[in-house]
């Protein structure tokens, strides 16, 4: 297994990119049968500015397009490249349950994941199996949305966001990396795989299940006006509902070991 790395390699393990120059040095990626490239700038790390929306796009789109073509060049290549994407694909569902046959919503993250996963092109086009990992929201005790809840949840002071009643697709972290091994081992998965649990919640439950799991009140409400101010743009993508199911990865016999929220919860909290 090799590393890729922005900065001059320090290890046998690791491997120079540039994405932002498109450069990949494709000799320390001779004889790997598979390539998982993930990176991209957080989406809620920062408020959004149009300098910092340039970054989550750019992130993205010239990461991917740099290991496609760096991909698409090897006289042997790879024969999987699993990219990252997202089920912002989807946009807002409401109450309306989707699998990866369903299209693109409309906003800045929509656009940005039909962008990634067309910059993968390249690979697909060259006879790489390609597969998108439409991730949902990863519940980890550290990074992402989750990472940021639980300090919080902890502390009593959580409670749910706006109304409560948009859907949340949720993972564990075990789940997501064992959904990432099934895709590279599995042949007849490619194009987009959601990577979700089985059964979205509203954030109404997922709010009730860490106060029931931390065993801490879950009275607070935040109002979808104090979002706007804090979150600005990304606010209305909180809000949003998004009922996302993992058909794919059903079909082809993945097992969860965390389907519920509170299995996810606790083995993130183990």
């Amino acid at each position: 297994m090799v590393r890729l790395v922005r900065r001059p390699p320090r290890a046998a393990d690791e491997v120079r990119w540039d994405p932002a120059r498109q450069f990949v040095d494709t000799a320390g990626l001779v004889g790997c049968e598979a390539v998982v490239h993930l990176a991209g700038a957080g989406v809620g790390d920062r408020r959004w500015s149009e300098e910092y929306k340039k970054k989550i796009r750019d992130s993205r789109v010239l990461g991917t397009a740099a290991i496609a073509e760096a991909v698409a060049s090897m006289e042997e290549p790879p024969r999987v490249l699993v990219c990252g994407s997202a089920i912002g694909y989807y946009g807002d569902t409401g109450d309306r349950a989707v699998d990866e046959s369903a299209p693109p919503g409309e906003g800045f993250l929509p656009r940005v994941c039909e962008e990634w996963e067309a910059a993968a092109a390249p690979a697909e086009e060259a006879g790489v199996r390609v597969a998108f990992a439409r991730t949902g929201l990863v519940v980890a005790r550290e990074g992402g949305a989750w990472g940021r809840l639980f300090p919080i949840f902890r502390a009593g002071l959580g409670g749910r966001l706006g109304s409560g009643d948009q859907f949340w697709s949720f993972i564990s972290l075990e789940d997501e990396v064992a959904a990432l091994r099934h895709i590279v081992d599995t042949d007849t998965l490619s194009g987009p795989v959601n990577l979700t649990a089985p059964e979205p919640l509203t954030n109404r439950e997922v709010t009730a299940a860490m106060g029931r799991v931390l065993n801490r009140p879950t009275l607070l409400t935040v109002p979808p006006v104090a979002l706007r101010v804090f979150l600005g743009e990304f606010a209305e993508d909180v809000l949003g509902s998004q009922r996302v199911v993992p058909r794919k990865l059903l079909d082809s016999g993945f097992a969860f070991s965390h389907p519920s929220i509170d299995e996810a919860i606790r083995a993130a909290l183990d």
